[in-house]
């Protein structure tokens, strides 16, 4: 059992990670100007991990990319190797490849263009091979000059502002760049992007495809909480004309979080509408589709609420959605429409209240009216990522257990216009932006596990949240459960997270990967070493096996060697010494940047 974070992750540290020495500053590829970073003034001091060799290795792990490949190549083993048990299949890893300009202009990475990243695994030979490839959007056809290979951009994006391009009146806002999340559905294969429709990529050329226009439908059944009056039906109708033709704002955006239910074998998607980003009230559209995307049922819920949703979860009877609340915001509306800050500015978080509504959305049972009272976790919470959501039932008296697992952080600490430390001004993302103050830790990202039980009538009894594990409560994100207990009782929840061991980076980039026992409450985690970190993790189950049995896969941004490692551990081993199965290269001219979420499909 766990007793602090710190000491475990001290023990381990001198029990599996040897001494090293900080590397004299990452050299730059001179040769090659377009990589060439403009930082701050300051030379980092070998001895110490200071505040300059943080800078540069966070604006480091955030390089663009430029390079392609057209063929597949073969990752060299630095460390271990597969076992033969290992199955084939493909990682697939979606983020931003390009921020940068040949103009001036740096983006945030959340606009960043889509570069997929796509590991094969031939587990019978114990072999890896590794393709990155833009997704061609038709924002990256506009703003890429295949002729002269260089950039130049036009859109500013939700996120940014440009410098080399049109500031003041450009409203090309929605910028889809597919870079958000990828999903492999009925043998097809689609990038995704927060608001935008999915991108189809051909699965053996990594070619884009195109546009894929999901038939959403306009049938089923529409859920409307009687608080939504016709006022806000008329403002709607005047915003959709500026919205969807100056905007060109799609009129469902599809939300770039999806869920599979593997027991009735469903794909779930969401959408919202363009005009609730501005209005006090929030459509919520639930879809279910068959493996041909066949579309098998709708449930469109209308709230009586601002609300801004990136993730959500689902149980065998409902959709669950935290209600992050939002406003709009006077000032940051005028910067943002003069050009002076991202787009994003309009709206604010809303922290009016101090509790955070939580709407059980039925998805069959359309008589279910107790939807539109939400339940109120009893403090304030903005849900960042869900990992899983299942509920029990008393056979004695019908009661229901709900439990949610998530990360969530502060409204105070999250703030639109400065994820990932984007300051357009400077040309250079800030991690002070995404670390905290000495005693202010508990506002960023962290695990939750909220509770929630409903009387036979549906009725909230009690709701709780407390840290899903008291043995580590320090900043963590990008959740990941075996797959196949998505919607039912889970033990295991794995997490990447901060050791706290970089002075200047304490927070944030992780560095560590945890395994939470979510009934007995330990952790178990593993290190990934100085001056390196880890992106989001994803399971791969062995079949049948127990829950733990299988591998993680994840890739390791190791900044001071300016390099990519694709890395498998074992779940059952973390906290060992021998966690650590394998670490693949890439090649350093492919290095890409920080990615945010991925999948693995299975070969059979």
């Amino acid at each position: 059992m766990i007793t602090t974070p710190n000491q475990t992750m001290l023990a381990l540290h001198h029990l599996t990670i040897p001494a090293t020495r900080f590397p004299a500053s990452p050299p730059l590829h001179k040769h090659h100007p377009r990589r060439r970073l403009h930082l701050p003034a300051g030379k980092p001091e070998h001895s110490h991990y200071v505040a300059a060799t943080a800078l540069w290795d966070y604006q480091l792990l955030f390089m663009s990319q430029r390079l392609e490949t057209s063929q597949a190549i073969t990752l060299h083993p630095v460390q271990g190797s597969l076992p033969r048990d290992f199955p084939s299949g493909t990682y697939y890893l979606t983020g931003p490849g390009q921020m940068s300009d040949d103009h001036g202009s740096m983006v945030s990475p959340l606009d960043g263009h889509g570069y997929l990243r796509v590991f094969e695994v031939d587990g019978e030979n114990g072999t890896v091979r590794y393709q990155g490839k833009y997704v061609r959007t038709e924002v990256w056809e506009e703003e890429y000059d295949v002729v002269n290979a260089s950039w130049r951009f036009s859109h500013r994006g939700p996120f940014s502002v440009l410098k080399g391009g049109k500031v003041v009146g450009n409203v090309k806002v929605m910028k889809n760049v597919a870079n958000t999340s990828v999903l492999w559905w009925g043998g097809r294969l689609f990038c995704l992007w927060e608001g935008g429709v999915p991108y189809e990529i051909d699965k053996r050329s990594l070619d884009t495809i195109g546009r894929f226009d999901i038939e959403l439908g306009t049938g089923g059944d529409r859920l409307v909480d009687d608080g939504v009056g016709d006022v806000l039906d008329v403002v709607a109708g005047m915003l959709k004309p500026v919205l969807y033709g100056i905007f060109r704002m799609p009129p469902r955006r599809i939300l770039s979080h999806y869920k599979i239910d593997s027991r009735r074998n469903r794909l779930l998607v969401v959408s919202c509408n363009a005009e609730d980003m501005l209005l006090p009230r929030s459509h919520f559209t639930f879809y279910e589709f068959d493996p041909n995307f066949n579309l098998l049922q709708t449930r469109e819920f209308s709230i009586d609420d601002h609300l801004m949703i990136h993730d959500w979860a689902f149980t065998d009877t409902r959709y669950i959605l935290f209600g992050n609340r939002v406003k709009l915001d006077a000032s940051g509306s005028i910067r943002a429409i003069s050009g002076l800050s991202p787009m994003i500015s309009a709206l604010s978080v809303n922290p009016g209240k101090q509790t955070t509504p939580i709407y059980l959305l039925p998805r069959f049972d359309t008589t279910d009216g107790s939807w539109r009272v939400p339940v109120e976790a009893p403090t304030q919470l903005w849900l960042l990522h869900a990992a899983n959501a299942f509920d029990t039932q008393d056979e004695e008296n019908g009661n229901l257990c709900i439990r949610i697992h998530a990360t969530a952080c502060s409204y105070q600490w999250f703030k639109f216009h400065q994820l990932f430390g984007y300051k357009w001004q400077s040309g250079w993302l800030d991690p002070s932006l995404m670390n905290a103050n000495k005693g202010e830790a508990g506002l960023l990202p962290h695990l939750v596990q909220v509770s929630i039980n409903l009387d036979a009538r549906g009725h909230c009894q009690k709701c709780s949240v407390e840290p899903l594990s008291e043995h580590w409560t320090g900043p963590s994100d990008f959740l990941a459960i075996n797959p196949e207990y998505a919607a039912t009782r889970n033990t295991y929840v794995y997490a990447v997270a901060a050791s706290g061991f970089h002075p200047a980076l304490p927070h944030f980039p992780f560095d560590t990967v945890l395994k939470l026992n979510t009934l007995d409450k330990s952790v178990r985690v593993w290190y990934t070493g100085s001056r390196r970190f880890v992106g989001e993790p994803v399971f791969i189950p062995r079949e049948p096996a127990a829950e733990d049995d299988g591998y993680l896969l994840m890739v390791e941004y190791a900044v001071s060697v300016q390099r990519c490692y694709l890395v498998v551990l074992n779940p059952k081993r973390i906290g060992e010494a021998d966690a650590l199965v394998a670490r693949f290269e890439v090649p350093k001219f492919l290095t890409f940047p920080y990615g945010f979420h991925g999948i693995w499909v299975s070969k059979t």
